[in-house]
């Protein structure tokens, strides 16, 4: 259908979309604060599940897309080269609080959690990569663990959040997770719950027009898939998440800002299960290269640095931000170099 447009075309096309995308992911995020106040659900389990979950809803059109049609490299580096970008929005979200560290304002023992729980999920892969190859049913094992995992997190977060076994030290700079005051403070969640998957239904429509058109652009110029994957599919489908995350911050919700970047990665980490199951010639952390496996450690150490942040909480670092988010700019700078030169 984009094959036959013109560039021109292509580029209208491309900026319609991303624009319904921010449009929708700034409406979202308010909504997503609104679902966590009158559910009680908390910012860090509502970023994590809710806002998470949906702003990562065109990433999986394009991994699903790339493994059903064989393209296991493009598959896999769509997904962790995604969850490489968002940790980097984190560091941006950084530059934009100058009270202080964000990873400092937004202590919540629900968003360690789910950081150990991330890494826990991509050292999986790395282990089915480096293992025998073996898929029942062209399903790897690890898939199955991975997916169980996942749910086993998800409930064990709810945990954390509702019932915290410890709580941050209180700083004047410490943000605190309160609902808002609301008129009706029997308000239902139903109304904004309702608009709130619209919301979702119109993104993951506009992020397949621009995981369409990004690989129409790749297709015309030839790039390689990890490259593709990792810098431009992974990027303009993360576009959700960058927004979201800055517009939760100047909101305040510091804790939704971060437990949605944290949640949306854990979320991510399904996008290689689901890969596994629409690629058809076996399993498919056999199919992808060293370049792909590059990325899956990259996003693992970004989010160890991430984690150490915010445990380490660091009022002020260099240029006013925490020293975790300049080491995350420049691991992710380096990787991208890495990934632009061995091509």
């Amino acid at each position: 259908m984009f094959a036959d447009l013109s560039l021109t075309l292509l580029l209208v096309v491309f900026a319609i979309a991303g624009a319904i995308v921010v449009a929708a992911s700034i409406r979202a995020t308010g909504l997503a604060d609104v679902i966590a106040d009158r559910t009680r659900m908390g910012e860090a389990m509502a970023g994590g599940i809710i806002l998470g979950g949906a702003t990562s809803l065109s990433g999986v059109v394009v991994s699903i897309t790339a493994a059903a049609g064989g393209d296991a490299s493009l598959a896999v580096s769509n997904a962790v080269g995604g969850i490489a970008a968002q940790t980097l929005f984190l560091a941006i979200a950084d530059l934009l609080h100058k009270r202080a560290n964000l990873e400092h304002a937004a202590a919540e023992p629900a968003n360690l959690f789910q950081a150990v729980m991330l890494i826990v999920l991509l050292s999986l892969p790395i282990a089915a990569m480096a293992g025998p190859d073996i898929a029942y049913f062209g399903v790897h094992p690890v898939s199955v663990v991975m997916f169980l995992a996942y749910l086993a997190g998800v409930k064990l977060s709810s945990a954390v959040s509702e019932k915290p076994m410890w709580r941050p030290v209180e700083t004047r700079e410490t943000r605190h997770d309160e609902p808002e005051e609301d008129t009706d403070p029997n308000a239902s969640a139903k109304g904004p719950a309702i608009t709130f998957a619209t919301l979702v239904a119109v993104m993951g429509c506009a992020g397949w027009v621009i995981s369409q058109i990004g690989g129409e652009f790749i297709t015309r110029f030839g790039l390689a898939s990890s490259l593709v994957g990792a810098l431009i599919t992974a990027v303009i489908t993360s576009l959700p998440e960058l927004v979201t995350t800055l517009v939760a911050v100047r909101r305040g919700a510091l804790q939704l800002a971060v437990g949605g970047i944290i949640g949306g990665n854990t979320f991510d980490t399904l996008f290689l299960v689901f890969s596994d199951v629409a690629y058809r010639d076996g399993g498919i952390f056999q199919a992808v290269g060293s370049t792909d496996l590059y990325w899956l450690a990259t996003g693992m150490l970004m989010t160890a640095i991430l984690l150490g942040g915010l445990i380490l909480r660091q009022r002020e670092g260099p240029a006013r931000i925490g020293i975790e988010s300049v080491l995350l700019m420049g691991i992710y700078a380096c990787a991208v170099a890495v990934e632009l030169f061995s091509h």
